[in-house]
């Protein structure tokens, strides 16, 4: 048997090879995303551990906040003195660094990064860990000098005498490059502008007497956590944060975690849709192949193999053919990965593909997905080859049969999409947004697995229909064309599948988005009333620079500023909330239209006083008039009355969860030193809004990272975030389109030499070469129309029904994308006619005699 098999497998190498490709892909994104995550985990393991001091000393982060608040937090500097009298301190340093700020060069075009990374100012201090060497120029040696990293020095072609302009917190300075730094490990991305200590502390933090961290080496013998334990001690109770340098090392990796999250989870997406659609290609393959050998494996049992023997043969081929594909597919992970590394260098992060991390889970988790998916997917097609009688062995030819009846299917298929059903119009009904969410998946869920095992039952209806022309057009090659899909149920609905659940997907995710953008115009038409908005390019606050220049400006009228601030909230239920609330200037009513439940801005914005949305509040037990314990960073705490409560979901809402928000002077008070994050501006009377346009563009022209947005625009904005999410899917749908391409090219493949008598018969009577590759041509394109079909019925669905989750959130248009829906049908029809020009080919270039004589 074991022969036999190994004799089969090598025998049918070339029917398997498309079903190997369907494991090698999603094996490779795998292995590509896992090796790809641990090199730049490794290496930024390396990067923080050989740079970080043995003891570093930070102010401590009470709250974390996703938005930034512009607010640089220090310690004394004078902290430094008192630690260089710890026992075991070798060297101590009062370090600054911030990120706060922008650099612009002689043309008012922004020095920084512009892929996100950040632009660093910090103070020129040579240790044996800094992470840069001076490599050409000098130091720094007064307050107009300062170096430049090597590769922003590059990108932007500036050099050694070139004045660029530093626009910090404190106020705006001129620098004249000195000298050129270069990184010695790993550059993430960042550029880093190096000042003397003296200039750094009083232009970017606005007094000699701060620092943004203090920086302890450990003497030779002492450990770093005997050190740690003195700087605890000599530091006193102040709000420090102290780390070793392996703890420090580790805080910083767990910050990148994030980034490195979404990379491996969007790849591992990709995986994930590749195995899915490669189950429906191996299922199929293997079912037309024990299909195709029925006279052998009934051979087999007439000579005394039995059932357990039998289905053990096939899940053998299952696994080789899994052990292939996954070796093949780890390799192509490996070259995946190299690719990404190399991509990355587009980005500013200089990784080195020779440092690339395969850790022992790798392997272990490509042969895994590759090999048990395949013997997962075999293994029902294996049950039914040990079900071959040995009298199958007496037939004249093989033939496929269609199967048994679809009873069983019909079933199980309208129980599951009931229950699907159900979920679904549970999450349409439901008003909490976390149990809609929930009913959304497990109904998408369900759906999916209906229609996977009802569609051969929808088969013979919906391609009756989209065939139905065929025969009046084509004549009685379009017939054929269509009885040939409609020959086998179970064959088609499998072969459709695959590219069904990209399509679901893909028009799923078109709805929602085009429901998102739709609202959000909405929402923005509704609520903003300012006639612009001025904001950073990627969000982060301005300088106070910024501000002064706006309400300069000629034609400006209302100017209300907008400037967030972690909070954490003691609510009556009990629970303690950490979230940013948004403080606004009191001319909030002339640039907004807020909707209040209870209360008004001014009731919102007067000291002491916060507002908040009602939906929150009523979770929470809070009314207007109810005194809140709120705590600002640095441990600061007051206690806030309840002014107002705004309905979000009609005004848009304030700040984060919550919509927290209070007077811009409850900010100012308690998180000082915190920058601008938005102006909302309208114009004066007598000014038109394009005359205001022009003048603001005017003023803001030395502030390149600043930008004007007028609706328009901020629609626009919301738009393309809109849009990278549908990129995404577009992406998954491109990979679910190549593996269903496999698919119908492996069904028309197996299925011509299913045919080779029939067709070789058809010939024989007159059937011209190109009517047989039409024929094959429209069978393909029926069956790709079909999986087309019931993947838009399905992701129209599921598009709908989050809508209705979005609608808990306040985003209630619904917006059905036509144009896309109709594109993606006419490209499911060029798929089709793609996937079927090989095997039409082979089929039309068939030998008639020995096409008839074949058995």
């Amino acid at each position: 048997m074991l022969k036999a098999t190994l004799r089969s497998f090598l025998a049918h190498k070339g029917r398997l090879l498309l079903s190997a490709l369907a494991i090698v892909l999603s094996v490779a994104f795998v292995a590509g995303s896992l090796i790809f995550s641990d090199t730049v985990t490794r290496t930024f393991d390396r990067l923080f551990a050989s740079t970080s001091a043995d003891v570093t000393v930070q102010p401590k982060q009470d709250l974390k906040s996703q938005v930034p608040t512009g607010q640089t937090q220090t310690v004394p500097a004078s902290l430094a003195q008192r630690l260089a009298k710890v026992p075991g301190a070798a060297s101590v340093h009062a370090d600054v660094s911030v990120q706060n700020i922008t650099v612009v060069d002689s043309s008012n075009k922004s020095v920084g990064p512009t892929t996100g990374a950040p632009t660093i100012a910090s103070d020129w201090y040579v240790t044996d860990r800094s992470p840069v060497e001076l490599t050409s120029g000098q130091t720094p040696q007064s307050g107009d000098e300062a170096l430049l990293d090597a590769d922003t020095a590059d990108k932007k072609h500036v050099k050694i005498g070139d004045t660029l302009t530093v626009l910090a917190q404190p106020g705006t300075f001129k620098v004249r490059i000195v000298g050129i730094a270069t990184f010695k490990t790993t550059n993430p991305g960042a550029a880093l502008v190096f000042l003397d200590p003296r200039t750094a502390a009083t232009q970017l933090l606005g007094s000699a007497d701060r620092a943004t961290s203090i920086q302890v080496n450990a003497a030779k013998g002492v450990s770093d956590t005997q050190l740690k334990r003195r700087v605890v001690a000599a530091a006193g109770t102040g709000p420090y944060d102290i780390k070793t340098a392996g703890e420090q090392a580790k805080s910083a990796a767990a910050d990148l975690g994030g980034f490195l999250d979404v990379i491996k989870y969007v790849m591992l997406g990709f995986a994930g849709i590749a195995v899915l659609v490669g189950v429906f290609l191996i299922v199929n393959t293997f079912s037309m192949l024990i299909a195709q050998r029925t006279r052998e494996l009934g051979l087999l049992r007439a000579l005394g193999a039995d059932r357990r023997q039998v289905r053990r043969s096939v899940l053998t081929e299952a696994i080789l053919l899994g052990l292939v594909g996954s070796t093949l597919g780890l390799a192509a992970g490996i070259g995946l990965a190299a690719g990404l590394i190399k991509l990355m260098s587009v980005f500013g992060m200089n990784l080195k593909t020779t440092e690339m991390a395969v850790g022992w889970g790798t392997p272990v988790a490509a042969y895994v997905v590759g090999v048990g998916v395949t013997f997962v997917a075999a293994y029902l097609p294996a049950r039914r080859a040990a079900g071959v009688s040995p009298m199958a062995a007496l037939a004249d030819a093989e033939i496929a049969g269609v199967g048994k009846p679809l009873r069983t299917r019909a079933v199980v298929g309208s129980v599951v999409g009931v229950l699907g059903a159900a979920a679904l119009a549970g999450c349409a009904t439901a008003t909490k947004t976390a149990s809609s969410a929930s009913l959304l998946g497990l109904g998408v869920v369900l759906t999916l697995i209906a229609t996977v095992i009802a569609g051969p039952l929808l088969v013979r209806p919906v391609i009756r229909v989209l065939g139905g022309a065929f025969p009046a057009l084509f004549g009685s090659v379009g017939r054929m064309s269509q009885r040939n899909a409609l020959r086998n149920p179970r064959r088609t609905g499998a072969t459709a599948a695959a590219l069904m659940v990209g399509l679901a997907l893909v028009g799923g995710m078109s709805v929602a988005s085009a429901s998102m953008s739709k609202s959000f115009d909405q929402q923005i038409d509704k609520t903003l009333g300012a006639d612009f908005v001025i904001q950073n390019s990627n969000f982060v606050p301005f300088s106070q620079e910024v501000t002064d220049a706006v309400r300069g400006t000629k034609g400006v009228g209302v100017v209300v500023r907008q400037r967030f601030a972690p909070v954490a909230v003691r609510l009556p239920d009990g629970k303690r909330v950490e979230t940013t609330a948004a403080g606004y200037d009191n001319g909030v009513d002339e640039v907004a239209h807020v909707t209040y439940t209870a209360g008004n801005t001014a009731a919102a914005l007067a000291p002491g006083s916060l507002g908040m949305d009602r939906g929150f509040a009523n979770d929470h037990h809070v009314r207007v008039g109810s005194t809140l314990p709120v705590e600002f960073p640095g441990g600061q705490r007051t206690r806030l009355k309840v002014g107002a409560l705004t309905d979000q979901a009609n005004s848009g809402g304030f700040g984060m969860q919550g919509g927290l928000f209070f007077g811009i002077s409850t900010v100012e008070k308690y998180v000082p030193g915190g920058q601008d994050s938005a102006l909302y501006v309208d114009k004066s009377s007598g000014t038109g809004a394009d005359q205001l346009r022009k003048n603001l563009d005017r003023t803001l022209k030395p502030y390149p990272q600043v930008q004007v947005r007028d609706q328009a625009d901020y629609k626009k904005l919301v738009h393309d975030q809109i849009a990278v999410l549908l990129y995404l899917v577009y992406a998954l749908l491109g990979l679910a389109i190549i593996i269903a391409v496999l698919g119908v090219v492996n069904t028309l493949a197996l299925s011509v030499v299913e045919r080779t008598r029939e067709i070789g018969l058809l010939r024989a009577i007159g059937l011209a070469r190109r009517q047989l590759r039409r024929m094959i041509r429209l069978e393909s394109v029926v069956i790709a129309v079909f999986g087309a079909v019931l993947g838009l019925a399905l992701g129209l669905v599921w598009g709908v029904c989050t809508q209705q989750v979005l609608a808990l959130q306040g985003m209630k248009a619904l917006a059905i994308p036509w144009t896309t829906i109709v594109a993606v049908v006419i490209g499911s029809a060029v798929v089709g006619i793609v996937a079927a020009l090989l095997p039409a080919l082979r089929a039309s270039r068939m030998n008639v005699l020995a096409a008839i004589a074949h058995e």
